[in-house]
């Protein structure tokens, strides 16, 4: 556990909530929780990992930066 108020602890939560709100939750409409969840798995497993490139990853997806590391 790091400090109380320490402003960097959720950092990447915090982009990554920031990432799925305004490139997934806010565009579509989601008739029931089932659907949302189906979507949501597509979503982050789909294109998060293997599709969208990160900066923080040199310019390469999540996934690829786990498969060069191992």
């Amino acid at each position: 556990m790091s400090k109380a108020g320490c402003p960097y602890d959720n950092a990447v939560m915090e982009r990554f909530y920031n990432t799925l709100k305004h490139e997934f939750y806010y565009l579509y409409m989601f008739d029931s929780n089932d659907i949302l969840d189906q979507k949501l798995y597509e979503f982050v497993y789909g294109k998060y990992n293997h599709v969208r490139p990160h900066r923080a990853n040199g310019g390469i997806t999540p996934y690829a930066a786990r498969c060069r590391a191992a």
